[in-house]
This record gives structure tokens, C-alpha cells and sequence, in this order.
């Protein structure tokens, strides 16, 4: 039947046509993606920053103004805890009684694990509760986010996972 030389190229055969099939099916999905973050409206990164209501505004430096709300959020989610819409209701209504301030969320994380992710998880929950504020009323245009702030100390305590909320000239 099948000496050994065929055998060999048999195998060959196999791996080739399965690797070829894994890119392929990787192609597709790739394009899959994209085309529903497209129709979800996600688009680049520079699209998504400049897109009408949706543009963010980022503030750097000191601040000085009001805190007038903190949420506190669970070790590594981005997610508002149950209960939080009750910790915003002061911080709404402080937003609402002073319509000439601006509002600058500061998010938060601490000095351990990666950097760059946790700095992407303070900045993602900031943007939670920029969401928040929105749905309740506050002028999206009112609102700009801090650089994510680092928290001394050894992330345990619930401090280093916060997002203030603070009124500015």
C-alpha cells in the first residue's frame, strides 16, 4: 500500500492545508470584527476621539476645585458597584446647582501590576461615570477626564480604585 515516503507527504499535506484554513478563518473573523465595531459605531481610535457628543476631553496638572462625589469600584473592574447611582445623587445635584462650573473626573489605581493597564482601567471607569452623569442630565460638554492618577500605597485599600468627581472654574 503506502510506503513510508508517502506517509510523510500525506502528513505534510494535512499540516499545510490546516494552516492555511487557521489564516483564513483568522481573516474572516478579523473582518467580522471590524465590520461590527464599525457598525457599532467604534471606527479608529481618532475617529472615536473626535466624534461629535462623544469626544472626550482630557485635563492634566493640578486641580483645584470641589470634590463633590467619589465612587469606589471592585479590584480590576470598570463596572459601577451596586449602590453607586445613590453615592452620584449628591454629586448629580451639585453638578446641576453650579451649571457654570466644569466638571473633571479623576480616576485612579494603584502602584501595582502593570502601568499601562492600570491606567486604561482608571481612565475606563472615569468614562463609567462620565456615563452616569450624562444619563442623568449633566451636559456631556460640561465634562473632562484627569489623566489616571496613581494611588500610594499597596492597592488594597478601596482609595485606589475611586473616580472623584470635582467642580472647576
Amino acid at each position: 500500500m503506502f510506503d513510508q515516503e508517502d506517509e510523510g507527504t500525506r502528513i505534510g499535506v494535512w499540516t499545510v492545508l490546516a494552516v492555511v484554513f487557521l489564516v483564513v478563518a483568522g481573516l474572516i473573523g478579523g473582518l467580522a470584527i471590524r465590520a461590527m465595531n464599525a457598525a457599532a459605531g467604534g471606527g479608529s481610535v481618532q475617529a472615536g476621539a473626535t466624534a461629535g457628543a462623544e469626544a472626550l476631553t482630557f485635563v492634566d496638572g493640578p486641580l483645584e476645585g470641589d470634590v463633590v462625589g467619589t465612587v469606589y469600584f471592585a479590584v480590576g473592574q470598570s463596572v459601577l458597584p451596586d449602590g453607586a447611582l445613590i453615592a452620584l445623587d449628591k454629586a448629580i445635584q451639585a453638578v446641576k446647582d453650579e451649571p457654570k462650573r466644569r466638571v473633571v473626573l479623576s480616576g485612579f489605581h494603584d502602584a501595582s501590576g502593570a502601568t499601562a493597564l492600570n491606567a486604561e482601567l482608571a481612565k475606563e471607569r472615569a468614562k463609567t461615570v462620565r456615563a452616569a452623569l450624562v444619563a442623568e442630565g449633566v451636559d456631556a460638554e460640561r465634562i473632562a477626564l484627569r489623566k489616571p492618577d496613581v494611588t500610594l500605597g499597596d492597592g488594597a485599600a478601596p482609595e485606589a480604585r475611586r473616580v472623584e468627581i470635582r467642580l472647576v472654574e
